[in-house]
């Protein structure tokens, strides 16, 4: 593994995304009056996943220290804060799960895998990672979002947003990429997508390129295309 370096880029970029998701998420439930026959609702409901998708990404590359390389301190508080903006989430009680991931990948000792069809997987993954307290800081803020914001925006902009980014964190970062059988000298159990950099990164922010990361984990999301080229 590379001697770390601080880097500022990756606490640069953390900080655009999470920028990017309140300031939108402010706009939208504030400012945007929604015509359900308009397209536009719908794009911005796909680009709000995408940005809680950038927030799980940040909060998962924390947990391999490239956030802020070389500042622990720092990259935990960026992990932290990523985190619990999805949903409420707990980094520490996500990081040792990671790990286990990458350390018993596809196996039973892997938190991230069941040996299984897609929803049956899915399920198992979300139970893996959603406790009570999660629903219950989720229903509570749905109730207070609500009394300030259109119940509409609301839903639209704060709750099916997340709801989808754990299908596509799971469909493309998990469950493509650990299915089925892998060959014997395949050490990472994983597959990967074509390359097509416009297309991973729109997908999951490169993580398509999951044997990819497996290989070089310490490759933070924003330069994993380089592992495929």
């Amino acid at each position: 593994m590379p001697t770390i370096k601080r880097d500022t880029r990756g606490i640069i970029i953390a900080a655009t995304i999470v920028s990017c998701w309140v300031g939108l998420l402010v706009y939208l439930l504030t400012d945007y009056t929604i015509d359900f026959t308009s397209p536009v609702a719908y794009l911005f409901m796909l680009v709000q996943m995408h940005l809680y998708t950038g927030l799980f990404i940040t909060a998962h590359d924390a947990m391999h220290g490239v956030v802020a390389p070389g500042r622990p301190k720092l990259n935990r508080t960026i992990g932290t804060i990523t985190a619990f903006l999805f949903a409420y989430n707990w980094y520490p009680r996500l990081l040792p799960r990671h790990h286990q991931h990458h350390k018993h990948v596809a196996t039973e000792q892997d938190p991230d895998y069941h040996h299984g069809s897609f929803w049956p997987w899915y399920f198992s993954f979300l139970k893996q990672y959603i406790t009570w307290w999660q629903l219950v800081l989720m229903a509570v803020t749905f109730n207070v979002l609500k009394y300030f914001f259109p119940t509409e925006n609301v839903i639209l902009f704060w709750m099916l947003p997340a709801v989808l980014a754990t299908f596509q964190l799971f469909y493309f970062g998990t469950y493509l990429p650990h299915r089925g059988e892998h060959a014997p000298d395949n050490p990472h159990k994983s597959g990967t997508q074509r390359k097509n950099h416009l297309w991973a990164f729109l997908s999951c922010y490169f993580f398509g390129y999951h044997y990819e990361h497996h290989d070089k984990p310490y490759l933070p999301w924003w330069q994993l295309y380089k592992a495929k080229a």
